[in-house]
């Protein structure tokens, strides 16, 4: 078989071959006993709370720019009324969701392949299985399952946030009451609006996790290693997640066709 052939095709086949197994174990891995909840709310607290403040910032930011867009457009209609409430379906149903996940591939996702790296290059993850230690569980399932659960609430967050943004942005031009904007805001957002869109994020707090670990216990060839799993964690994680995320817009349309209206 010519080596360019070897390259272009078969490495990559198995490397997808090798780390959807690899995504399966940490699934099944995942669902059964032993649980590290010690170590899971550790990741959580590194993943989740520590993430909250960049979260948090980047909403109220993202509020305020969706607010001027959105009255731009909408004040060549004379619907300035809906503002509040065009501004908050955009954030709840996509994105608060979306950002989220790109924020997490960057600031997570980077983190992981480079921690796992780490240990993969200096022999850490050798030592703890000759401690008797299972390293997939204790390494790689306790931030899948910290990512899982992190992900919708920082989406919350983002939401939050975003439209107290929004609400920053109207007040400064309209001068309205944040109890009069939330009214608005809120006035024909259903809960089918917030549910599917918060929910997916589990889904993408799963292929971030998944892919950062699976690219850092893999890592090899010294820092210079580590450094690119860092670097193709981020990278591979977002465009996984851009892509999944259409599949799962056209299932939500499926599943909630109330959404799609």
């Amino acid at each position: 078989m010519p080596s360019w052939v070897n390259a272009l095709f078969v490495l990559p086949m198995a490397r997808v071959g090798d780390s959807v197994l690899f995504a399966g174990r940490a699934l099944a891995a995942a669902l059964r006993p032993p649980f590290e909840f010690k170590e899971t709310a550790r990741q959580l607290y590194e993943i989740g709370w520590l993430s909250v403040p960049l979260v948090a910032v980047s909403g109220f930011a993202v509020g305020i720019v969706l607010s001027m867009h959105t009255r731009a457009s909408l004040e060549r209609f004379g619907a300035e009324a809906l503002i509040p409430a065009a501004l908050t379906l955009a954030l709840v149903r996509e994105t608060g969701p979306l950002v989220v996940g790109l924020l997490i591939s960057g600031r997570v996702g980077a983190g992981i392949g480079a921690e796992l790296g780490a240990m993969k290059v200096t022999e850490q993850i050798d030592a703890l299985e000759a401690s008797a230690v299972d390293s997939f569980n204790f390494l790689v399932v306790t931030r899948v399952v910290a990512c899982i659960v992190a992900m919708p609430i920082l989406t919350t967050v983002m939401n939050f946030t975003g439209i107290l943004g929004g609400w920053a942005a109207e007040s400064a031009v309209s001068g309205l009451g944040l109890f009069s904007y939330l009214r608005a805001a809120f006035s024909i957002v259903q809960f089918t609006d917030y549910l599917p869109g918060t929910l997916k994020t589990m889904v993408f707090g799963f292929i971030i996790a998944i892919t950062a670990s699976y690219l850092g216990i893999n890592s090899s060839q010294g820092t210079q290693g580590v450094g690119r799993a860092a670097t193709r964690s981020v990278v591979l994680a977002s465009v996984l997640l851009i892509a999944t995320n259409v599949v799962l817009v056209r299932l939500i349309f499926f599943v909630f066709p109330e959404s799609a209206q």
